[in-house]
């Protein structure tokens, strides 16, 4: 994505938690501008968690920026990616909090992608038992979805984000300019996270992200910084009735029953978190329809938009022998399902969504027809 011009002044979307409440600053600048961080929590110590390839790009432009706010600043730097999101990797960051001594009012800045924004709030939520921690998301889909609500995990061999804690950060600080250095393929797996929020919620921002989906590829700043801004109040809306997830907060899921399927029967890291729910959303449309609770015209539009955002819309195949059976088995994992069985986020009415069960036989023809 090449670098833009285009600069879009300090906005802020509010998450109303009560005594957890916290602002999301989304704008350009954001990195360099001493305005972003005149709130942070008082200590001598801040601990920078990043990766390998996010660190060499704005590690040290975020430890100029927290220059005075904190007599020393850590670094540790990660290995990159889904496959490293495990409880070796995670104990870097312990050994870097502990090698260096830091005390329970040391605060770690996670910068970088949802990987490290996940493990990073682990770790806060456990370090001590907790000190505070500011996201700072340098990816879309941390910057739509994983950076804000404060869930926190690592994954497990046997399912996705299995283990780990609901756990709000400070503050979090959107810096659109660093999606100029995103790969095309992450930009489109952030794009899903965005799709998601208009089947379940905002019918609005589907009809605008059908006009503007060639600008947001092609990284248009004031087009990104709406996706944003749109998709944090969404979320917003929906974590400030449901924090810990009982009920409402499950909606949010919309296609990720399917996709955490996908990422962990090919082994986390071959497909992107955001290709897997762009699948999942195809797959959760189709059993939305075939349950009556949406037509075809709708899942074929919906299609056509995960397609057009560059994120595949055919399942993956898990098993030669028995595909839907493969995807069961791993779904009924799921950290919404119930003394076994699976709760999917299906759309209904177009703009809502509803969490439901759905018997085994439909699931298996849904995977059947949506599969390779």
């Amino acid at each position: 994505m090449p670098a833009s011009p285009q600069t879009i002044a300090p906005q802020t979307v509010h998450i109303a938690l009560g005594d957890r409440s916290y602002p999301i600053a989304i704008g350009t600048g954001l990195l360099d501008n001493p305005a972003t961080w005149a709130d942070l929590p008082r200590a001598t110590t801040a601990l920078i968690v990043t990766n390998t390839t996010v660190g060499p790009l704005y590690a040290q432009r975020l430890q100029t920026a927290l220059h005075g706010h904190y007599a020393t600043i850590h670094t540790v730097v990660l290995p990159d990616g889904e496959a490293y999101k495990t409880w070796e990797t995670l104990n870097l960051i312990f050994d870097a909090l502990l090698g260096h001594g830091c005390d329970r009012k040391t605060v770690l800045f996670a910068l970088g992608g949802g990987v490290v924004g996940d493990m990073t709030g682990f770790a806060a939520a456990s370090y001590m038992r907790g000190v505070p921690f500011v996201q700072v998301p340098t990816t879309l889909l941390a910057q739509v979805d994983s950076s804000v609500g404060g869930k926190t995990a690592i994954n497990h061999p046997l399912g996705k984000n299995m283990v780990g804690a609901f756990y709000q950060p400070c503050k979090v600080v959107c810096d659109l300019d660093t999606l100029a250095t995103l790969p095309p393929r992450e930009l489109s797996a952030g794009l899903a996270e965005v799709i998601k929020y208009g089947p379940i919620a905002d019918m609005a921002l589907l009809d605008w992200l059908d006009t503007h989906m060639d600008a947001l590829r092609a990284g248009d700043v004031a087009a990104l910084a709406h996706a944003v801004r749109r998709s944090c109040e969404i979320k917003a809306h929906v974590v400030g009735q449901d924090e810990r997830e009982a009920g409402l907060r499950a909606i949010l899921n919309f296609g990720h029953t399917f996709g955490h399927a996908i990422e962990a029967g090919m082994g986390y890291g071959a497909w992107l978190h955001g290709e897997g729910v762009g699948s999942g959303m195809v797959m959760a449309a189709h059993l939305s329809q075939r349950l009556g609770l949406i037509d075809m015209a709708l899942v074929q539009r919906l299609t056509q938009l995960i397609q057009r955002a560059g994120l595949p819309t055919v399942g993956a195949v898990l098993d030669a022998g028995d595909n839907a059976g493969r995807y069961l088995q791993l779904m009924r994992v799921d950290k919404k399902s119930e003394a076994g069985e699976i709760k999917f986020v299906l759309i209904g009415p177009p703009g809502s969504a509803t969490v439901r069960g759905a018997p085994d036989a439909l699931v298996r023809s849904v995977v059947d027809a949506c599969c390779a």
